[in-house]
C-alpha cells in the first residue's frame, strides 16, 4: 500500500532521469495493482482467527504485504512529491512532504480513537464474551487508568511516544517521509551520498548490528512505562521504501530483463520456501526452525533484516517481468466473458490501490468487525469466506467512494 497522492503516484518514467529534472510520466499499471493486492492482503491478516492468513504469501517467504506497500509508497512518493522538488524547488518540496505527514498523523489519530470506541463498544455488548480491546493489547487505558488519567498518557500518544502494535504502521510511514527532504537535497550533491546515508541509517537502525559494533541504536521508544521499540523501525525500513524511491527517480536503472535473472530470482524465491512459515507449520521442517532462530536478526521484521530485502527484491523482480512493460500483460486481449471479467477485477484492484490511505485506514477498522462477526456465526469455511468477501466489499466501496470525492464533483459548474 502506498499513501502518496494517487492522482499523481500512478506513473513511472520511461528512462533514467537526472537528480535534477523530472521524469516524464507514463501511466503504469504495475504500482497500482500491487499495492491494490497489497490492501486485500492486509485486511485479511489483521482480522483475527481469520484462517485464510495461514495462507498470504508471508507465510511462503520472508518478505509480505508490508514491503510492498513500503516499496510501492517509496515509487509513488518519488512521483507525487519528487516531482514537486524539481518543479517547485526545495522549500516548496519539503512543505509539501510535511502536509502529507500531517494528514497521515491525523489519519493515525482518527484510526486509534475510532478503533478504540469500536473496541469499548463490542466488548460492551456481551455477545461473544471477549474483551476486544484486551485483544488490542489495550490493558493500561482501561485496568492501568492511572497511566491513561494522567495528562502525560494521553500526550504520550499524541506525541507518538506511545504506539501500540496494532497502530504502528502509519507513525513509521511518517517518520521514512520526513527523512525525504535528506536524501532530496543529498541528491543534488551526489548520488552516492544518498545511498551512503540509507545505508548507513539503516545499519544504525539494526539493533544486532549496532550492539556488535559499538554504534549508537537508532530506535523510537513504543511506551513511557517500558523500554519495547516500535515494532516498525522507522530507520530500518526506509531502506526499502528509498530503493523504490530510487527506481522510480531513476537513480537506479531498470534491471534487464534476462533469462539469468530471471532464473536467480526464481531460485531465491522458491529455496526460500522451505525456510519459511510453510516449511515449518505444514512440511514440518525442525531444521528449519532452527535455522530461523539462528539466523532471527537477518529475517527481523521489526528492523527489517538483510534477507527480507533479499527475498523481496527477487520476488518484485518477478512479478514486475510477469506484468510487461507498464502493466502491459494485466491487461485482457480478448473479447470473450472471461477476458470481460478480469478487466472489471482489474479495474476494482487499480481503484483500491488508488486510494491507499483511506482504504487501509477503513481495513485497520473493518478487521475488527470482522473478527467479531466470525466469533458470533462461527469460523467455518463458509462463513470466514463470506466475512472476508464482505470486508472486500468495504474496501472496494471505499475506494470508490474516495476517488468520488476526490474528483471534487461540487466544483463542475452545471450547464444549461
Amino acid at each position: 500500500m502506498t499513501f502518496a497522492d494517487p492522482s499523481q503516484a500512478s506513473s513511472m518514467p520511461d528512462s533514467a532521469a537526472s537528480p535534477s529534472a523530472a521524469p516524464a510520466r507514463v501511466r503504469d499499471l504495475r504500482l497500482d495493482f500491487f499495492r491494490g493486492l497489497a490492501m486485500f492482503i492486509i485486511l485479511i491478516a489483521h482480522t483475527p482467527g481469520n484462517f485464510l492468513t495461514l495462507w498470504i504469501p508471508a507465510r511462503w517467504g520472508f518478505s509480505d504485504a508490508t514491503e510492498i506497500f513500503v516499496f510501492c509508497s517509496g515509487m509513488a512518493s518519488a512521483i507525487a512529491f519528487g516531482s514537486t522538488f524539481d518543479r517547485a524547488g526545495f522549500a516548496l518540496g519539503t512543505a509539501r512532504v510535511a502536509y502529507r505527514v500531517w494528514q497521515v498523523y491525523w489519519a493515525h489519530v482518527g484510526l486509534f480513537f475510532a478503533t478504540l470506541a469500536l473496541a469499548v463498544f463490542l466488548t460492551d455488548l456481551e455477545i461473544t464474551g471477549r474483551n476486544y480491546w484486551g485483544q488490542l493489547n489495550l490493558w493500561m487505558i482501561f485496568v492501568e487508568s492511572d497511566k491513561w488519567e494522567n495528562p502525560n498518557m494521553l500526550l504520550s500518544f499524541m506525541t507518538l511516544r506511545w504506539v501500540p502494535n496494532y497502530f504502528d504502521i502509519l507513525p513509521m510511514y511518517m517518520i521514512v517521509l520526513m527523512m525525504m527532504p535528506v536524501v532530496m537535497a543529498l541528491s543534488r550533491v551526489d548520488l552516492r551520498l544518498v545511498a551512503a546515508f540509507v545505508v548507513a541509517v539503516w545499519v544504525l537502525g539494526q539493533e544486532t548490528v549496532t550492539r556488535a559494533l559499538g554504534l549508537p541504536y537508532l530506535a523510537f521508544p513504543a511506551e513511557p512505562w517500558s523500554d519495547r521499540s516500535w515494532f516498525f523501525n522507522p530507520f530500518g525500513w526506509q531502506l526499502i521504501f528509498f530503493t523504490g524511491f530510487a527506481f522510480m527517480r531513476g537513480w537506479l536503472p531498470k534491471p534487464p530483463v534476462s533469462a539469468l535473472l530471471i532464473g536467480l530470482a526464481l531460485f531465491l524465491v522458491i529455496a526460500n520456501i522451505p525456510l519459511s512459515n510453510i516449511g515449518v507449520r505444514v512440511l514440518g521442517l525442525e531444521w528449519a526452525r532452527d535455522w530461523r532462530e539462528a539466523m532471527a536478526p537477518l529475517i527481523d521484521k521489526s528492523g527489517f533484516g538483510l534477507l527480507r530485502y533479499t527475498h523481496f527484491l527477487a520476488l518484485a523482480y518477478l512479478c514486475w517481468v510477469a506484468a510487461g512493460d507498464k502493466g502491459s500483460r494485466l491487461l485482457s486481449r480478448g473479447a470473450g466473458a472471461l477476458a470481460r471479467l478480469w478487466d472489471g477485477v482489474l479495474a476494482i484492484i487499480l481503484k483500491v490501490g488508488q486510494q491507499s490511505l483511506a482504504v487501509f485506514v477503513v481495513s485497520m477498522f473493518t478487521a475488527r468487525l470482522m473478527g467479531f462477526g466470525m466469533d458470533v456465526m462461527g469460523r467455518d469455511v463458509l462463513t470466514t469466506l463470506a466475512v472476508n468477501l464482505a470486508g472486500f466489499g468495504v474496501l472496494i466501496a471505499t475506494a470508490y467512494v474516495a476517488g468520488w470525492f476526490k474528483t471534487q464533483p461540487w466544483r463542475v459548474r452545471r450547464t444549461a
